[in-house]
């Protein structure tokens, strides 16, 4: 890996940078003796040695315990804390909150705090009602979706925590004191090993499967190649961890999105350096919008971006004042800051002008065209408004979140099988001998009319309008000529 030469954008980027993580080069945590090595701790360990072992042993191969950090640091509570129990003569929380974390690791939790993990209940809420209670039940949340995204924690009358919405790790919790997030969904408890959370297995708990396939991407990328053959060369454990100068044989998940990179630094706001959607049924490019508080949202770019210190509703409806904005232009120089400590800048830039391509392919071929079609169908009424109730409505779903998310995902994280034929191959071949008869048949007369006013103007659908084309792939006519 190779030094960046630095341009003055370059230059402004990073301070722009530098104020989304503010501290970013600090001292990790807040060293101060009320933090810690509260002394009713101590018998906490002595106690839960015999009766939860794995937990204390857990521990006492943590960093925590090496630092002099006990249960008590972590579990202390106010007794008019929601979920405040007493325990052996203690008061104590059995949530641990990002706030909690926060009494330490200050910066980590302010940026963690206005990340899109943070939002994770908020991202699904329109998408739960239809796809949980409509197509199977509300256990299937508890178990499921709120593993990952998040479950509102809440109590029973008894005071006890309600087994409809813990345990669980989601990365978006909102947890009985207010705070939204799980630090040990990454780093997982008792050990909290920052090592663990470096790990591209950290990140599949959640990322695998049809909507985010990162785990199946990431294994057939090259870097996900270089990984596992380099493993033991990405020093996980140190104190820094940056690319160039701790490590150099591959990236990981949190290499690109949230590790520091020559003068680039690092974050917890997982989602800072996106500068597209991907798991939306047409991709936009999104400005990032920071607000005074600390929080953020993004805003599509066919907005204009909003100016310092105006309103902007927040993720929650509430209003928030705008403090800065990174646009999809400057998040995309601060990924690219990260592909260049291992590749040159020519390089870095034709790489996601090819990702790009791919986003624009499948929009303009797929995902516009689609979406005009669903909508129409709804407007005319020959769809009820109730979801998942025709074919049709289960075959656009999956054409945006299943197969067009994992082609988008493949070309983002160069793996060219997921690309292509897990991803836009699959999006055709659904498209057209799926989606396009079911169209037929839920529209009768009116398909042909609509089909031509959808894709009649799309260049990439002009073969439809050829049907005595052959080709010999499919056994019609002659790769070449042969003497009869």
């Amino acid at each position: 890996m190779g030094s960046i030469r630095m341009s003055s954008m370059t230059s402004r980027l990073l301070v722009v940078l530098c104020l989304f993580s503010s501290g970013a080069f600090a001292a990790k945590v807040t060293l101060s003796p009320d933090n810690w090595n509260d002394p009713a701790g101590k018998e906490c360990v002595s106690c839960h040695t015999k009766s939860s072992a794995g937990i204390a042993a857990q521990w006492k191969g943590s960093a925590h315990a090496k630092a002099g950090v006990n249960c008590m640091d972590c579990h202390k509570a106010s007794v008019d804390d929601a979920d405040a129990i007493t325990h052996e003569g203690q008061t104590i929380a059995t949530v641990v909150s990002p706030k909690d974390c926060g009494r330490c690791h200050t910066h980590e939790e302010q940026q963690q705090r206005g990340s899109v993990h943070a939002e994770a209940v908020a991202v699904i809420k329109e998408r739960m009602p239809a796809m949980v209670s409509t197509l199977a039940g509300p256990a299937i949340e508890a178990a499921g979706c709120a593993q990952c995204h998040g479950s509102t924690v809440t109590l029973m009358a008894n005071g006890k925590l309600d087994p409809n919405t813990w345990p669980n790790s989601g990365i978006g919790r909102i947890n009985p004191d207010g705070s939204r997030g799980s630090c040990s969904s990454c780093h997982g408890r008792h050990s909290f090993s920052k090592a663990q959370a470096r790990e591209p297995q950290a990140c599949v708990r959640c990322h695998s499967g049809p909507d985010s396939p990162d785990k199946e991407v990431y294994e057939a990328s090259k870097h996900g190649m270089a990984f596992a053959t380099k493993r033991d060369q990405m020093n996980l454990d140190a104190e820094t961890w940056v690319a160039g100068k701790d490590y150099t044989a591959a990236p990981t998940c949190a290499t690109c999105h949230m590790g520091a990179a020559g003068k680039l630094p690092s974050t917890h706001d997982v989602g800072m350096r996106n500068a597209w959607n991907l798991n939306t049924p047409v991709s936009e490019r999104q400005h990032l919008v920071v607000f005074k508080d600390g929080g953020k949202r993004e805003l599509p770019e066919s907005m204009k971006a909003p100016k310092r210190g105006s309103k902007v509703p927040k993720m929650d409806g509430t209003e928030g004042e705008v403090k800065m904005v990174a646009t999809p232009k400057r998040r995309r120089q601060a990924m690219t800051l990260v592909c260049r400590e291992c590749h040159g800048k020519d390089f870095a830039d034709a790489f996601m002008k090819q990702f790009d391509g791919v986003v624009h392919l499948y929009n303009e071929k797929f995902g516009k065209p689609a979406r005009a079609i669903m909508q129409e169908l709804y407007s005319q009424k020959k769809l009820t408004p109730t979801p998942f109730d025709e074919p049709i409505e289960f075959t656009y779903w999956e054409l945006w979140h299943d197969e067009g998310a994992r082609a988008r995902h493949g070309a983002s994280m160069a793996s060219p099988n997921h690309a292509w034929w897990e991803g836009m191959y699959v999006v055709g071949r659904n498209f057209y001998s799926r989606f396009l008869p079911q169209l037929r048949q839920v529209a009768g007369a009116d398909a042909d009319a609509m089909i031509e006013r959808h894709l009649g103007s799309v260049e990439q659908h002009a073969w439809l309008k050829e049907p005595n084309k052959s080709s010999p792939l499919l056994g019609v006519g002659r790769p070449w000529s042969i003497d009869e």
